[in-house]
């Protein structure tokens, strides 16, 4: 009986914490921050890095310290304006509201245009803030600078202070694929789309800075695919956020269809972003079902595209993410949101 009696009491302990643990994770009690993170992005631009903030303002490991809106390229045509920075500041404070965040996340305007050259920074509270988290003594975490459009912020706070470089790692998306690694997509822009929007700045944070740098060039970014279909069915039947989301894009396909066809496919390819940050492994933390090259920085032209550096320094050029993790998060996300 006794026997019986230690047996029922082991079981009990087994299946007791395994539903208490389930219960913390759907309410995001289970898992804390390990990661301090400041968005740095073209919220006015493509609907992508909408997305890609949305993700992360559903991922309890990281925190948040501050959002971005940042410039496109003078008069690109998701935004013409010349206001393209307070625009993209007031989108992320919309899907802010719409997501109803109850924490008071900092969001910046910051450049409205690219630095002058490679020597002179821009100056602007985004900057000063970057530079004021960098230098943090308060806290261990770990500090990753996301950047899914240019660079001009990153780079005007580490021209302004360089004792930055070394507390930070920058995740970029955006460059040309490396010659070694990757062809360049048919019709291919030239320079890339994100590079274009402030070359100076890719050549400070490339030829200039110390920052470790994680870069998702073209070639990986494109690998992020998502069908309109799982768009409808697991996006934007999901609460006031997925429609939100997908509303957005739709507006834009029905927009540009006059022009261009782009079938039934689009590209988050910010959402690197989150998958390299808020989806490392548990133990020995690290994007570890992503692959990448350790390469030299290359020096960038002021055309827009590499050069050979051999006294550049190691840098990890993503070329093979894992979108399965990504977007299946991302949905299992939204899901439990919409609890």
């Amino acid at each position: 009986m006794l026997k019986k009696h230690n047996l029922l009491l082991l079981m009990l302990l087994l299946i007791v914490p395994s539903t208490l643990f389930s219960q913390n994770v759907t309410n995001n009690n289970a898992v804390i921050p390990r990661m301090r993170v400041i968005v740095d992005n073209d919220f006015s631009g493509d609907p992508d890095g909408l997305f890609q903030l949305a993700h992360l303002l559903l991922s309890p490991s990281v925190e948040i310290r501050g959002i971005i809106g940042s410039h496109l390229s003078v008069g690109d045509g998701f935004d013409p304006s010349k206001t393209q920075a307070e625009n993209a500041a007031s989108k992320a404070k919309e899907l802010l509201q719409v997501m109803a965040v109850k924490n008071n996340i900092p969001v910046f305007a910051g450049s409205n245009t690219a630095m002058l050259n490679d020597s002179t920074p821009v100056k602007d509270e985004a900057v000063n803030f970057i530079i004021q988290e960098a230098l943090r003594t308060d806290t261990k975490l770990p500090l990753y600078i996301l950047c899914g459009a240019g660079l001009t912020e990153i780079a005007s706070a580490v021209l302004t202070n360089p004792q930055i470089a070394n507390k930070l790692t920058l995740v970029w998306i955006g460059g040309p694929e490396y010659n070694d690694l990757a062809l360049p997509p048919p019709n291919f822009s030239d320079p890339e789309y994100n590079l274009k929007i402030d070359i100076s700045a890719g050549a400070v944070i490339f030829n200039k800075s110390n920052i470790s740098i994680w870069q998702v060039p073209r070639n990986a970014y494109r690998q992020c695919l998502i069908s309109y279909n799982q768009l409808l069915t697991k996006v934007k039947s999901k609460g006031k956020t997925g429609n939100y989301l997908v509303t957005i894009l739709e507006n834009l396909m029905k927009r540009i269809q006059p022009y261009y066809n782009i079938g039934e496919t689009y590209v988050l390819g910010d959402s690197p972003l989150v998958l390299l940050t808020a989806l490392q492994s548990s133990f020995e933390a690290d994007p570890s079902s992503s692959k990448y090259v350790i390469k030299l920085a290359p020096k960038i032209n002021k055309q827009g595209a590499y050069e050979y550096n051999h006294k550049g320094r190691n840098i990890r050029v993503y070329n093979h993410l894992d979108t399965y993790l990504m977007f299946e998060d991302f949905f299992a996300k939204l899901e439990l949101a919409n609890q």
